[in-house]
């Protein structure tokens, strides 16, 4: 199969909530849908460090500590509000935001479109901060908000950042993707 040329859009986000063992290793719940992505961004986080010798650089190294990102959503969903920040929803269908709440570590999975096949991505070890709130008067048109949620996506225990299919992904791996959360069975060298 070809390669894709070009990506464009953001397209089926999902999130399973991490469980870490003893060791460090993180299992997934079932990924759950979280519909309305507008946009997705991903800087990367680690440094480069340059060893001069000779007047010129003689060695560099640099460290992939992950990414921080954005994810800009059309709302934010209950059932996220509830699973991974925290908030109590009350018998009475009242979401309560308390202070003391513990942001579970999610996997989050999520699409771009490509001009031949969509290319399925999956960060492991994220870790989200609470949305700030904001809104606007409507005038002569109506313009949606969004709502914005920061995130590191930190290496795993095993060193894995994210796993993204490709034109030889396997079929039945592509076609699970958001069944579960895919996760390697090799490990990466040091």
């Amino acid at each position: 199969m070809a390669e894709n040329k070009v990506q464009f859009g953001i397209k089926n986000v999902h999130y399973a909530v991490a469980t870490e063992g003893a060791d460090g290793t993180l299992t997934y719940t079932k990924p759950v849908p979280f519909p309305g992505a507008t946009a997705l961004n991903l800087d990367p986080k680690g440094e480069q460090s340059d060893f001069y010798a000779d007047d010129r650089v003689y060695y560099t190294t640099s460290t992939n500590s992950g990414y921080e990102g954005t994810l800009t959503v059309a709302n934010l969903i209950q059932s996220f509000r509830v699973d991974v920040l925290g908030d109590i929803l009350s018998a009475e269908g009242v979401l309560t935001e308390t202070a003391n709440a513990k942001v579970k570590k999610i996997a989050l999975l999520f699409e771009f479109d490509g001009d031949v096949k969509a290319t399925r991505h999956a960060l492991y070890n994220v870790t989200v901060s609470r949305p700030g709130m904001s809104g606007e008067t409507k005038t002569d048109t109506t313009e949606p908000g969004t709502q914005e949620l920061s995130f590191v996506a930190a290496p795993t225990a095993e060193g894995i950042v994210k796993n993204s299919t490709t034109a030889e992904t396997d079929a039945a791996v592509y076609n699970a993707w958001y069944t579960s959360v895919f996760v390697p069975e090799v490990t990466p060298t040091p």
